[in-house]
């Protein structure tokens, strides 16, 4: 399995130049198509901001000449924004999660709305993420929920490619979710993917996030896939639990799924 159309956000912050490197290395793992959506908010358009912003389009075009890449820009100016309806039609998006002074440059839709109406997974990378190997070593966060499960088999690209997979469960039901796991596990073998299980008992000493990175098998991860929006958005801020807790991690991108 393989992405073939994968879209990357860009704005003129510090981290854009990282994700597109990274962008086009998986364009290029993928023999994929690289679209460039220009997701810079009217504040990223002007004064010293403006000045970056005008070389998203160069940088783009000329990183994806290098690579040997077919590729697509679409401007800031585009009508609808980000694209449209664009997003329905590629098969992995990438992009940033701004915080602090980056937020103000970046359309408020990236990353929370577009992961709610896009229907693709999202690889999320965190504010100041440095350029690294991403796909790897990763970690399924894993509970046996519809949303865990959509993030699975749209991952499986990366997961197909990896060299370590670690199915990483979480629960005061042990004995269902031990079960459930290596159902999992024994799935992913059928797609030629070995993978081992991880699991740690919630005895409320410490939070899911907290057990997943203390976990010595996850560690040191580059990459954690888990499904999005595990209960009513009523009850949720933002993405919610566990969900809202990794996307906050400074750490390891994350590949969502809703």
């Amino acid at each position: 399995m393989a992405y073939k159309d994968i879209l990357v956000y860009l704005d003129p912050s510090a981290d854009a130049s990282d994700r597109l490197r990274l962008a086009v290395d998986l364009a290029k793992a993928h023999g994929a198509r690289l679209i460039g959506v220009d997701a810079s908010d009217e504040s990223g358009l002007v004064g010293a901001w403006g000045d970056r912003a005008l070389q998203i389009r160069p940088a783009f075009e000329s990183a994806i000449k290098a690579a040997g890449l077919d590729g697509q820009y679409i401007g800031a100016d585009a009508d609808p924004p980000l694209g449209g309806d664009i997003i329905h039609c590629v098969d992995l998006i990438v992009a940033p999660r701004p915080e602090d002074g980056a937020r103000k440059l970046v359309r408020e839709e990236v990353p929370d709305k577009v992961l709610l109406a896009a229907g693709a997974p999202v690889l999320i990378l965190p504010q100041s993420w440095p350029y690294g190997p991403v796909g790897a070593n990763v970690v399924v966060a894993w509970n046996a929920s519809r949303e865990a499960s959509r993030a699975v088999h749209d991952a499986m690209p990366l997961l197909e490619r990896a060299k370590k997979v670690t199915i990483f469960s979480f629960s005061l039901r042990s004995r269902a979710l031990r079960a459930a796991s290596h159902r999992l596990a024994d799935h992913l073998r059928r797609h030629g993917v070995e993978s081992g299980v991880s699991e740690w008992i919630d005895t409320g000493d410490i939070s899911a996030l907290e057990a997943l990175f203390a976990d010595l098998d996850t560690q040191d991860a580059d990459l954690v896939v888990a499904g999005a929006f595990g209960h009513s958005r009523l009850f949720e801020s933002l993405f919610g639990g566990v969900s809202l807790d990794l996307l906050k991690q400074p750490t390891a991108p994350i590949l969502m799924s809703h």
